[in-house]
């Protein structure tokens, strides 16, 4: 089993960029498809896209706006989510998560969470 810790959150002007990570421990993560998710104040978590198992991505386009890239790294167990030209409605917590050799369903392996804050 995966265990997932996000870092590279934080505090950003409207317009600006940030480079979320996700540190996996416990075992590869190649066999993993690994999702961004995030949470706003008040809102249900939604879904910002993912990174398959088997290669590609998906995004989730009413979130990512073209403006958001997901990559990772199988050798160092690493999975990256580039946002760039933050907008005030992307302050939200974001979250990694896991499934194992599957490209769609259910997630059922978390990290706690990074908040990201953007001011107008």
């Amino acid at each position: 089993q995966v265990q997932l810790v996000e870092s590279g959150g934080g505090l950003v002007q409207a317009g600006g960029s940030l480079t979320l990570a996700c540190a996996a421990s416990g075992r590869g993560i190649d066999i993993y498809t690994m999702g961004w998710f995030r949470q706003a104040p008040g809102k249900e978590r939604e879904f910002v896209g993912a990174s398959f198992w088997t290669g590609g991505f998906t995004y989730e386009p009413d979130v990512v706006k073209g403006r958001f890239n997901i990559s990772r790294s199988n050798t160092y167990n690493m999975a990256f989510l580039q946002m760039n030209s933050l907008e005030p409605e992307d302050t939200a917590v974001y979250y990694c998560a896991a499934k194992r050799q599957s490209n769609y369903g259910k997630y059922d392996i978390w990290g706690p969470g990074t908040q990201v804050t953007v001011s107008s």
